[in-house]
């Protein structure tokens, strides 16, 4: 008589309790890519997976505005798979970074840095500079510039000064935690839209006059619940605590409600990667389909990042 290896009933998924519909044990595991779309091996440049589903680690790579194109198309390629590339030991300059930045589109402007963080010397680079005195604030989940009409595409994010032990980054994959949410949850959010805005966000640390000057050009804005990636068709979560101010079409109620079991969703290790950053790292990320969480953890010591944004489209909702 041979023994069996069936795993203990604790192992596997069970059923949500009444109380929490997302409650369950077990494998999260959901796909990186839609089935529509062919997965194959990498030739230009080697990549090693940081975790089963987000980031892995580029080698064999300078980065610079001089790439080949099919390298370029390659690296796309992996961007839309891992949604978060990491690049050790770049020697780059700011140009070169910019150079690289730009190979991607339009670089994004950010109009309320120079009102919120001291030392900024260039429109299109987002100069992150932490320590005693300006301490990080980023330890929030969130996409970048959701208040925007075009919110980013995509962030090319480099270490210019790092503390000795703490500052990491977390990403988390915003498209898996869709898939893994409940049937019923998926088709009651996938025609939903949300308000996005700045205004409780930049604003609070903005002068008043600033605030008054730039509102007429950066009022709230409306996108999808559900966002959907256009090379790819996978469907992404596109709300976020840092930006998102309710789901409209809804009572305020069902609004807090939603809004905090999707980001209580997004925030399972399972769906995230944490980066140590050392000098000379980047970081290249999609930023329609991952949020990010920079841990402040190091005060009172020196972080210094540079961050060159790429302009993106108006993000599109799951079809009627």
């Amino acid at each position: 008589m041979t023994a069996t290896s069936t795993p203990p009933a604790f192992h596997t998924s069970v059923a949500p309790r009444p109380t929490d519909p997302l409650a369950a044990f077990g494998p999260l595991v959901a796909p990186r890519l839609p089935e529509s779309v062919e997965q194959r091996p990498y030739e230009l440049f080697s990549l090693a997976p940081a975790t089963p589903t987000i980031g892995a680690e580029i080698t064999g790579l300078r980065l610079g505005g001089d790439l080949p194109d099919d390298v370029l198309a390659e690296l796309l390629r992996a961007l839309l798979e891992w949604k978060v590339l990491f690049f050790r030991d770049q020697d780059i300059d700011r140009t070169q970074h910019r150079a690289f930045a730009g190979r991607w589109g339009e670089l994004e402007q950010h109009p309320f840095f120079k009102y919120t963080q001291p030392g900024q010397s260039d429109a299109d680079v987002a100069t992150l500079a932490k320590d005693a005195m300006a301490v990080g604030v980023e330890n929030l989940w969130h996409n970048d510039v959701t208040w925007h009409e075009f919110p980013s595409f995509a962030a090319v994010l480099r270490a210019v000064e790092v503390p000795a032990v703490g500052g990491d980054t977390l990403w988390t994959d915003t498209g898996a935690a869709y898939d893994l949410l409940p049937e019923d949850i998926r088709a009651r959010i996938d025609h939903l839209e949300a308000e996005h805005d700045w205004i409780n966000s930049f604003g609070r640390g903005m002068p008043k006059d600033a605030v008054d000057m730039l509102r007429p050009h950066f009022p709230a804005v409306t996108h999808p619940v559900v966002r959907v990636i256009p090379e790819t068709g996978r469907r992404v979560l596109f709300v976020n605590i840092g930006f998102t101010q309710r789901i409209l079409g809804v009572s305020e109620a069902e609004s807090n409600e939603l809004l905090t079991m999707l980001y209580r969703h997004v925030q399972r290790p399972e769906f995230q990667v944490r980066l140590r950053w050392q000098p000379n790292t980047i970081a290249f990320w999609d930023n329609r389909a991952c949020q990010h969480y920079a841990a402040s953890d190091y005060y009172p010591a020196r972080r210094v990042m540079d961050r060159i944004s790429i302009v993106g489209d108006r993000p599109v909702g799951v079809p009627a």
